[in-house]
């Protein structure tokens, strides 16, 4: 569907002692599973901001409640960028996971000022072939992650022989940016998931077997 990386492996900025001017191939190593999971949590919850001697910090806010996502989430960054620390910072409610390197603009070219929902979010055709060719449950896993989550819709309906209560799951995932939505909904169709619109902003997945082809990858968020 999309090319694949061909050019060779070029030297690493900060492994020769020079910066990295953004065009390296540092993605052509990359632990593809995790990345595509990594993707999906920095296009939601994720930023990169820029600190002394051209070196980036990635961040990602991992919410307190659900610990094992957290440790998910640094799980993946550990694999990503083998090389490089993980760090955290506690806030109210929430935990921030970062690491320092040269290369996170190189793997997440969607790097900008201002807040993504502002500005056009496209993916390279390398990404595109990690998070959608090959690995779209762990995109969606991470998306979900991020902005999404799994509840249990409690319906009761009203009968002539008294009331009768039905309760099924779904997901909903919740992201500002058009873009954004438009990539989950671009990983639901190459899993074949039945999905749509709720709001504007919102789009919920409930169709039965949809949702248990979601659930063998993503379940409840803990």
């Amino acid at each position: 569907m999309v090319g694949v990386l061909s050019s060779p492996m070029r030297n690493h900025g900060d492994a020769q002692g020079r910066r990295c001017d953004g065009s390296c191939n540092v993605a052509s190593d990359v632990d593809e599973p995790a990345y595509a999971y990594l993707l999906g949590q920095y296009l939601g919850d994720g930023c990169i901001s820029e600190a002394r001697r051209r070196v980036f910090r990635l961040r990602i806010a991992t919410c307190d409640a659900y610990p094992e996502i957290m440790a998910e989430c640094e799980a993946a960054i550990r694999a990503v960028m083998p090389t490089n620390s993980v760090g955290r910072v506690h806030r109210i409610g929430c935990t921030e996971l970062y690491s320092n390197s040269k290369h996170w603009p190189c793997l997440f070219p969607q790097h900008g000022p201002g807040r993504k929902h502002l500005r056009r979010i496209e993916l390279e055709p390398w990404q595109c072939r990690i998070a959608l060719d090959l690995h779209p449950d762990r995109f969606l896993r991470g998306l979900i992650h991020s902005d999404g989550c799994r509840v249990t819709n409690n319906i009761t309906h009203r009968l002539a022989s008294g009331t009768k209560e039905y309760a099924f799951p779904r997901y909903f995932f919740c992201n500002e940016s058009a873009d954004i939505r438009w990539l989950f909904i671009k990983a639901c169709i190459y899993l074949e998931i039945e999905f749509r619109y709720t709001k504007a902003n919102t789009i919920s997945v409930a169709q039965r077997s949809s949702v248990a082809k979601l659930d063998s990858f993503v379940g409840p968020k803990r």
